[in-house]
């Protein structure tokens, strides 16, 4: 944090341009960390002895004492997005403790689950604290599969299986008009967040390319009547047919100067 701070504020922009590198040097790694810690944690999900499939069970949490603790909560995000459960990554605390970091889903408030978990097993949470959507602890590691079990016990409790099912909400189609920098200008004008998201179109599309970037995203040119559009699926590297369903978001692109529309797949089948 301390770097990003003097980056922002020196006056030097020799020492700016030397703490910018640093600092994407740093980011670069953390990518590497978390996409081992991904797919680390996706393989203990498949081992029987993690318990049942993922998409079986109410909530997912997960440790393993190699992972970092300043990443397991980018990597929760991540499993949270693929699995639709309330989800908590684990790395080593002290000698005692792990650590978790958590993200949830749309009507199950984490730090009131971990507060029922809490008062159920006393002593089991040594700390815990958070909002609805994401939440940190600090958990006995004696006890870290009896906090599992406790978790999904409250997860048994709260969740339907309506809100487990994955449902994107969109704002329906749009003219071709919209299509445009202008337009995606003036949506960026807005502020959105917790409670009032950004808009997510939803239209039918023709596949005319797609390809996979770095092993992890999906890159296709979708048509419509005469208009291209470029679009990206972010991690997510599985192919289309031909033409598809598609959730997006509209993103203005520049490249070389020109600016061009951009859809950012959400979703599509």
């Amino acid at each position: 944090m301390s770097l990003g701070i003097e980056c922002l504020l020196t006056e030097d922009a020799n020492r700016a341009w030397e703490i910018a590198q640093e600092l994407d040097s740093m980011n670069r790694e953390r990518r590497d960390i978390e996409a081992g810690m991904q797919q680390e944690a996706l393989q203990i999900l498949e081992q029987p002895l993690a318990g049942p499939d993922p998409s079986a069970r109410f909530t997912v949490s997960v440790f393993n004492d190699t992972w970092h603790q300043g990443v397991i909560g980018i990597v929760a995000s991540r499993l949270k997005d693929k699995f639709h459960r309330p989800t908590i990554t684990f790395a080593p605390g002290d000698e005692t403790t792990v650590k978790g970091s958590g993200r949830s889903i749309p009507g199950f408030h984490l730090r009131d689950a971990l507060d029922l978990v809490s008062k159920r097993h006393p002593g089991m949470l040594l700390k815990f604290g958070g909002h609805a959507m994401a939440a940190g602890l600090t958990v006995r590691a004696e006890r870290f599969a009896e906090f599992q079990e406790a978790f999904e016990a409250v997860g048994r409790e709260w969740l339907t299986d309506d809100q487990l099912a994955r449902v994107i909400e969109t704002d329906g189609d749009i003219e071709d008009q919209c299509f445009s920098p202008e337009f995606v200008t003036l949506l960026e004008q807005q502020v959105w967040g917790q409670g009032f998201p950004a808009p997510t179109f939803c239209g039918e599309f023709d596949v005319l390319r797609q390809s996979v970037l770095k092993g992890k995203h999906l890159k296709l040119q979708l048509g419509r009547g005469s208009q291209r559009f470029d679009a990206i699926w972010f991690n997510h590297a599985d192919s289309l047919g031909a033409s598809a369903q598609v959730a997006y978001r509209l993103d203005n692109n520049t490249f070389n100067g020109v600016t061009r529309v951009q859809l950012v797949i959400e979703h599509a089948q």
